[in-house]
This record gives structure tokens, sequence and C-alpha cells, in this order.
């Protein structure tokens, strides 16, 4: 008896440790997909190096209680898996995408940095560039002034040019 009772606190603590360790975790429910959705989906997280487990409720509470996050208690109803990711966007877009084309995906929260997230915040979320969008669109506002800098000193040639000739 007391080795299934352990057996519960190692696995309460093991999502703890998850949730804590996770820049974005997602709560979703997953009832309604076929094996072969799921199968693909599961294969599209681990590519982005997104963890999907699922877990029985009871633990999660427990988990979310022990990393003080119980408003993601709310959520917790029936069938749930969870996707854990360092990435802060990754699951949220995967997700989220995968939703838009299989409706049986419902997302219904999560933790954001810390924080425990709505489905818009989860949503809006998704709509962010991953790293690499990020890094490009840094990049071409830095570019932005030298390319400005660029065309002005073209101008002030071109016009020297004609004023000479």
């Amino acid at each position: 008896m007391s080795g299934i009772i352990e057996q519960k606190k190692q696995l309460v603590e093991e999502i703890a440790d998850k949730f804590r360790n996770s820049q974005t975790a997602v709560v979703v429910d997953y009832r309604g997909l076929n094996v072969s959705e799921v199968t693909a989906l599961r294969k599209e997280l681990r590519e982005a190096g997104v963890e999907f487990k699922v877990y029985k409720n009871t633990m999660v509470r427990r988990a979310v209680e022990a990393v003080e996050l119980n408003e993601l208690s709310d959520v917790l109803t029936g069938p749930n898996a969870i996707a854990f990711s360092e990435d802060v966007v990754a699951p949220a877009r995967i997700l989220n995408n995968f939703s838009k084309d299989h409706e049986a995906l419902e997302i219904k929260g999560g933790i954001i940095e810390g924080n425990v997230a709505s489905l818009d915040q989860i949503k809006e979320l998704a709509d962010l560039p991953n790293y690499e969008g990020m890094v490009s669109m840094l990049l071409s506002v830095l570019q932005a002034p030298i390319r400005n800098l660029a065309y002005a000193t073209k101008a002030v040639a071109e016009q020297k040019e004609e004023q000479g000739a």
C-alpha cells in the first residue's frame, strides 16, 4: 500500500517539476482525435522539443497546488494532455494551428512563464513569431536606418552629379 502512495508522490513531484522547468505548459482536451491524429500531433510537438504527456487530473491538481498555480485546477476536467516546453511560443503555436484543422482538439488553458494563462492568452502567444521570426524582425528593424542612410547618400550623390554635369 505504501508503495502506491510513494509512487503517487513521485508522480506529483515529477509533474510539479515539469511545471517549474517549463516556459510554457498548455492543457488540451484531445477527446475525439483519432489515433493517427494524436500520433501526428505528438510527432509535430516532439520535433519542436515539446513534451506531450497524459496524467490523471487528481495528480495534476496536486502538482499545481505544489507549485501554487491553483487557478489551473479549473480546467482539469475530462481527459487532458499537457504540452510542456522550454520554448515559450512553440506549444501554443503548434496546438493552436492543429486545433484549426482538428476541431476535436480543445485548448483549455495553461501556464506561461510561471503564470496561469487563459485560452485567449495562449492564442495570443500562438500568434507571436518563433525565435527565428523575432530575430529576423529585429534585424529588419536594425537594418532600416542603414538602408535609409544608403538611400539618402545615393540621392545626395545623384543630386551632385546632376548639378556638376
